[in-house]
């Protein structure tokens, strides 16, 4: 098929050298290659990591694991990254435009609407999007929210309905078994379902500054696949990767299949605020299309405002018509609907 709009997530081990300085070659092939698909029409955004790594470059220092070393490094690093990107792309006569996320964003309805249309209008004013997590100001630890940005490139695809995810990595795709240890491992070409077994041979990989591994790369999969967009793990450092990858000549592919309403994706990827632990009797119902009653809560946890979203044992995520502290007064009672049907996505 024809792509419309395709985002390109570039990781860590491919931005940066082992002593962290960006490979202003990488970036300038890729810079190329992208220059090729919007003359063919191609709407492209670029989901980026490599800021921590610039910033260790910038101060001289040796990576570190201290939040906050992390998040001085990311805000000296993220101007070299956007200046690697900005000289790249300034040779074919494109800009480019930073935005940073963080999970926020895509929890807060509101926010990610407004992420939308930001975007679409940069692109009609053919501005190309550089997103990365703002690393300076998240409250978590750093990577350990999107995966160097593996989930982030997943939920931007799926916000910005894009129709191709390409997921470009160290490696040529996901194998039956990690290449790095068995000669004899074979590259999947075609995922049409995420089973148990392709998280099994998505094992794990990573570097001193990436975060990220294979297993990230599929769980990111089933966001984008929800969303209907296709998404190839590919190798970054092959030739005209991009152009190959996009016509399945290259990496894994996993094809989507059923697209999700807007709607559901947002309940079913946003962070959950809270979470309500439910009897079997509740989870039965919930199971069988039915709201959520507060005489089937049995325990809250966290605290949370009324319309936000919370998880419901392990089995559904929801909008909850109450908040924490109203749920703790009515849990074990009935005559309360605690979240209404139509706000429930099984998970």
């Amino acid at each position: 098929m024809a792509h419309k709009r395709i985002v390109v997530k570039i990781g860590t081990n491919l931005l940066t050298e082992k002593l962290c300085s960006l490979r202003a070659d990488f970036i300038s092939r890729i810079a190329k290659q992208i220059a090729d698909l919007r003359k063919k029409g191609v709407e492209v955004l670029i989901v980026t990591s490599g800021a921590i790594g610039a910033g260790c470059q910038e101060l001289n220092l040796k990576k570190s694991r201290e939040i906050e070393v992390r998040q001085a490094l990311a805000a000296v690093g993220q101007s070299s990254v956007m200046r690697a990107y900005h000289d790249a792309f300034s040779g074919y006569g494109i800009k480019v435009a930073q935005i940073l996320l963080t999970y926020e964003d895509f929890s807060n309805r509101k926010r990610y609407l407004h992420l939308r249309k930001a975007v679409d209008k940069l692109i009609s004013l053919d501005v190309m999007p550089v997103i990365n997590e703002n690393d300076t100001i998240s409250v978590d630890e750093i990577g350990a929210t999107f995966g160097d940005n593996d989930k982030l490139s997943a939920l931007v695809a799926s916000k910005v309905n894009a129709d191709l995810l390409v997921m470009l990595s160290d490696i040529d795709g996901l194998y039956d078994k990690n290449p790095k240890t068995n000669k004899d491992a074979k590259l999947i070409r075609i995922v049409d379902s995420i089973t148990k077994d392709i998280e099994r041979a998505a094992g794990k990989s990573g570097s001193a500054f990436s975060i990220g591994g294979m297993l990230t790369k599929v769980k990111a999969a089933r966001i984008a696949l929800d969303s209907g967009c296709d998404m190839v793990i590919c190798n970054g450092r092959k030739k005209d990767i991009l152009s190959r990858a996009i016509s399945g000549k290259e990496g894994t592919l996993f094809i989507a299949r059923e697209k999700l309403s807007n709607r559901i994706r947002w309940i079913k990827f946003s962070r959950a605020k809270g979470k309500v632990i439910i009897d079997k009797g509740a989870e039965k119902a919930l199971r069988e299309g039915k709201s959520l009653l507060s005489v089937g809560i049995k325990k809250v946890e966290g605290d949370f405002d009324r319309k936000d979203i919370i998880e419901i044992n392990d089995a559904a995520k929801g909008i909850s018509d109450y908040s924490s502290k109203e749920l703790e007064k009515i849990k074990g009672k009935k005559g309360k609907v605690a979240v209404k049907s139509g706000n429930i996505v099984l998970i």
